[in-house]
Parts: structure tokens; C-alpha cells; sequence
């Protein structure tokens, strides 16, 4: 099925009648405060429930009308088109002519022979890649994978990078409260040599099970911390007795502490991987949208497929919501409108994610790859120019570090930085302080944080607390900075799936309305071909260091200066 052009969302009479709106708004002046006290039942016309999640966008720079607005959008894009599209597989990342099919990965069982894609039943391919990865994670759970030497595997180390790294680290500092089998993680993917030598400080060889993340097992930054991770293991085990150095030993201790998620079992053989030992995945799960994918081996083995199980719920249960409820009611579709309303008529070029949860403190890092990689295009998919701005720059920093870092700017900085806010009404870890329960003491403060970038402080308020009038204008807030807040039950397996699936539709919408391939990141590609051009030149390669332009060839002349062999 060929791909249709984008929609040119900028010509259509939906999007001139969001410029009018917002035009009225800019005229009418936009005020928080008199919206909320002129209407009532604001809060309830702009709250939405998803799974276990609950939304207020009452405190965002809109009105309940301009939700309808939104939807008109939505539809003039084909949104239901294009979703359509994605879910039944058809190869909508058109500049890699693949499918799209991460909702594939959690759909359940009894969904086999219902999405045959390209001749392939992917919900029964997903269903057995995932029991052989169940009955390895239990194996190693139970102690009946054990080291070359027989002692239990008690530390996962994961070596991957990008979409292989930052998925299943992020997913593990997030559910750490979950872990139950006396097993830990440590997850390597810089090839920086001081990241490998931290993340194997302190390690025990025998009880170290290695798992190289890399679908084509080429990956430049992976295969030299795998062979880097061999290489310590192999010294290790020798000094410990557990080995002696000679090559059957050595196989076989490979072949204990190494395991692989990749599909070119070939190369896994070559590094002494034993294939069957080798979880795959499919050309259609890009690598930022593959934590629930084999990508995730590292997280069963350490929660457990039951929770594993749990994850994958939390994912379906957003993918069911987002493609079923009516747009305008569709607080998946209204977010991702929200960012388009912000970027393209605000003009805002950076998105605060802000997780009132120390557990999610990776979780805005994981969003940049997410959110930057698909969508920080300049051309659309049929390889035309972009009409509008696109992308956000997203960032963040958990809960109250960040207040005392750069919420100045949010507050009282001359940028528009809409805001997401993320808490959980439990916690696995309740405290008290004298009698203040500490988790309502944190929760205050992310209740408190909205209401102030809403309604602000006005000069009048400041004065009459008899604040100098030089220092007035200080400490006035002009309010007004919108803010999106997400209250979940508890952070657990299920919900942490909707969150990922949360965002990665929101991201989906965006790049629908922008005519993007959301899917593909050419990007990244022209600086590692560089890399392999440059590093000849940068030690021994005098003809290399010759193609260089001339800035290339300084810094790599300081190098030579100064690196003490």
C-alpha cells in the first residue's frame, strides 16, 4: 500500500481557524486567573482519565473550546488514517519502507493470527520470543543458570546504546523497588573507556552475566565495550581460579556469562555467544521504541516475567485507549495537539518533564531520544520542506532538585517552557519526619509548583507584604506558564507502560500533523561515518589527518601534543 502525501496542515481551513483563536486569546489577553474564576466547572471540561492515569490540562493556555479545535486538527490530518496505518502494519516509515509495529510487542495472545504483516504473524512471533526470554530470566532468577564456576548470577550487566540503553535503564531505575531476586543492574553504553571501567568496579566474575543489546551485532560503541567486557571477564575469572586460560575454558566461560539480543546470529556465534542464547527482534520496532521488546531480557531477568507481563499490559492499555476513544475526548491526542499549539503558535522550543518521583528520574532522558530523534526533522515524508516549526527540545530533572535548579527560568524568565508534571498518590517507601508524612511534603511541593506558574504574584500581593518597593518587580510572578499534571495511583509495571505508550503516541500526533516519518533518524548517521574517517587520522594516519579541514586538523594536532602514551 503506497504511503499519501502529508497533509499540509499549515493550508488547512482547520489549522487558519486555530490561528484565529488563538489570535482572540492574544486579544482578549490570556489570564489563568479570570478563566478559573469566570468558569466553574473549568477543571472538569479539562480533566481526563486514561488507564489508571488522571490529566488536568486546566492550568494550559486554552479554553474548553479550543479542545474542539484540536480534534478538527487531528481530523484534517487523517489522524485516524495514519493510526490505522501504523497498527496494521502498514510501512509507514517510508524512507526505510518498514512497518511500524511497537503495538505489536504488547499486544496479548489471543491476538495471534490477527496482524499478519509481510507474511508474518508478529503477535505470535512477539508470543515466542517472549516465552524463550520468560525461561531464560527464570532460569537465572531460580540459580539454575549459573556462572563457569557455578555460582548463582547475582549482577545483569546490560551493553547497548541509544534506544538498546536508555529504554531498559531508565525502566530498571524506575521499578528498582520491584526487584525480588537478589539480582542488580548495571548498564554500560558509552564508549568513553571510563563508563566500563566504573560499571565493573566492584563486580564478581563469577556471578556477572553480560547481555550485548545490538539487533545487526555491529553497533561500533557496543561491540567494543562486549569485547572490552570479554576481556575483563576472561582476566577475572582466570585471577579467581575459576579458569585456566585455555581456549575450551575460555569458550565456555563465555558461553556462561554472555548472552545476546540480536538477530544476526552469525556475529553472536563469532564473539563465542551461543545462539540459541540469542533473543531477536524485527526490523519494524525501531530502537527507541524497543524496551518492550528482547531490549527489555535485562529487566525480566531482574523483576521477573510476571511484572515483565505487567509492563506490557500498562503499554495496551494506552494503545487501546488512544486508537478507540473520539478525539476530542482523547487526552493522548489533545497532548500531542497541546505541543503542536505551543511550538507553532507560541512559538515555545523546549518541553519541561518534570516526575515528582525519584524512581523516574531517567525518565526525561529516555524522552529526548523518544520525542527529539523522531520528530527533529526539517523535511516530511514525502521528502518536501517542513511548513511550520517541529520538534521540542525536551528536558528535565526529578521533583525538588529541580526547583532548586532551573524552575527560575520557567517561573521568571522571558521563555515559554510548557510543563509536564508526573506524581503518584503512593509511594513504596512512606516515611515520617517527626509527624509530617514526608510523601505529602513532596506532593505539596508538586502541587504548589503548578499553581504558582499558573496564577503567579502580583506587584499588589508583594507589596502587601511589606516588601521594599525597589525590590518589588523581584518578586513578582506574572503567572500564566502552562502546565500539564499527571497523577497516577503508584508507579508500578503497568502504569510505567502507560507512560511510555503515553508518550510515544503524543509523539506519533505531533509528527502527524508536521508530515513527518517519525520513525526514521538519518540524523544520526552522518557523524559516525566521520568518526570512522577521522579516527585513523587522529594517532598514526598522517594521510588521513591531511582530508581534515583545518579546525579537524588542529584539535587533532593538540591531541598528539598532549596524549601521554
Amino acid at each position: 500500500m503506497a504511503i499519501n502525501p502529508p497533509i499540509d496542515a499549515t493550508q488547512t481551513p482547520e489549522w487558519a481557524a486555530l490561528q484565529q483563536h488563538f489570535d482572540q486569546l492574544q486579544d482578549e489577553g490570556v489570564d489563568l486567573k479570570t478563566w478559573f474564576a469566570n468558569d466553574a466547572s473549568r477543571v472538569d471540561k479539562l480533566s481526563f482519565d486514561a488507564g489508571d492515569l488522571h490529566f488536568d490540562l486546566s492550568k494550559n493556555l486554552i479554553k474548553p473550546e479550543t479542545l474542539a479545535l484540536f480534534a478538527d486538527l487531528a481530523k484534517a490530518v487523517k489522524l485516524d488514517e495514519r493510526t490505522k496505518a501504523m497498527y496494521t502494519g502498514v510501512h509507514i516509515n517510508n524512507t526505510e519502507d518498514r512497518a511500524v509495529l511497537h503495538t505489536a510487542l504488547r499486544r496479548p495472545a489471543e491476538d495471534e493470527g490477527k496482524f499478519i504483516v509481510d507474511g508474518q504473524d508478529t503477535v505470535k512471533d512477539v508470543r515466542e520470543v517472549l516465552s524463550r526470554i520468560y525461561a531464560f530470566a527464570d532460569r537465572v532468577r531460580s540459580g539454575e543458570w549459573t556462572g563457569v564456576s557455578g555460582k548463582k548470577i547475582t549482577t545483569v550487566v546490560n551493553i547497548g546504546i541509544g534506544g538498546s540503553d536508555l529504554g531498559p535503564v531508565m525502566v530498571y531505575e524506575a521499578l528498582k523497588a520491584y526487584a525480588d531476586a537478589g539480582i542488580s543492574a548495571r548498564y554500560i553504553s558509552n564508549i568513553d573507556p571510563n563508563d566500563i571501567a566504573e560499571k565493573t568496579k566492584g563486580l564478581d566474575p563469577e556471578t556477572t552475566l553480560f547481555i550485548i543489546v545490538s539487533k545487526t551485532f555491529t553497533t561500533l560503541e557496543t561491540l567494543t565495550n562486549a569485547r572490552e567486557a570479554r576481556t575483563w571477564l576472561l582476566k577475572g575469572l582466570k585471577a579467581a581460579g575459576a579458569v585456566d586460560g585455555s581456549d575450551e575454558k575460555n569458550s565456555e566461560a563465555v558461553s556462561k556469562h554472555f548472552v545476546a539480543v540480536s538477530t544476526n546470529l552469525e556475529k553472536v556465534a563469532e564473539f563465542g555467544i551461543d545462539p540459541t542464547n540469542a533473543f531477536g527482534f524485527w526490523n519494524w520496532v525501531g530502537g527507541r521504541y524497543s524496551v518492550d521488546a528482547a531490549v527489555g531480557t535485562s529487566l525480566a531477568v531482574v523483576f521477573g516475567p510476571e511484572r515483565f507481563e505487567e509492563f506490557l499490559h500498562g503499554f495496551h492499555a494506552i494503545d487501546e485507549y488512544f486508537a478507540t476513544t473520539p478525539f476530542d475526548k482523547n487526552v493522548v491526542v489533545l497532548l500531542g495537539m497541546l505541543n503542536v499549539w505551543y511550538r507553532n503558535f507560541f512559538k515555545a522550543a523546549s518541553h519541561a518533564v518534570l516526575p515528582y518521583d525519584q524512581y523516574l528520574h531517567r525518565f526525561p532522558a529516555y524522552l529526548q531520544q523518544l520525542t527529539m530523534e523522531s520528530n527533529g526533522k526539517s523535511v516530511r515524508w514525502d521528502g518536501t520542506p517542513v511548513t511550520t516549526e517541529t520538534g521540542e527540545i525536551f528536558w528535565g530533572e526529578p521533583g525538588t532538585n529541580g526547583q532548586h535548579a532551573f524552575y527560575q527560568l520557567i517561573h521568571q524568565g522571558t521563555q515559554l517552557i510548557p510543563a509536564d508534571f508526573i506524581a503518584f498518590a503512593n509511594t513504596p517507601n512512606p516515611t515520617k519526619d517527626g509527624g509530617q508524612d514526608v510523601h505529602e511534603l513532596f506532593l505539596g511541593n508538586y502541587l504548589a509548583q503548578t499553581k504558582a506558574l499558573a496564577f503567579g504574584k502580583t506587584a499588589d500581593e508583594v507589596r502587601a507584604e511589606g516588601t521594599a518597593e525597589e525590590i518589588v518587580p523581584a518578586r513578582v510572578f506574572a503567572g500564566n506558564r502552562p502546565t500539564t499534571s499527571v497523577f497516577g495511583d503508584a508507579l508500578t509495571p503497568f502504569s510505567l507502560g502507560e507512560l511510555i505508550a503515553l508518550y510515544e503516541h503524543i509523539t506519533f500526533v505531533e509528527g502527524t500533523v508536521w508530515g513527518l516519518d517519525s520513525y526514521d533518524q538519518w540524523g544520526v548517521e552522518l557523524g559516525k561515518q566521520l568518526a570512522k574517517q577521522i579516527t585513523p587520522a587522529i594517532s598514526q594516519d598522517d594521510d588521513a589527518l591531511a582530508q581534515q579541514d583545518a579546525s579537524t586538523q588542529g584539535l587533532i594536532k593538540f591531541y598528539r601534543e598532549h596524549r601521554k602514551f
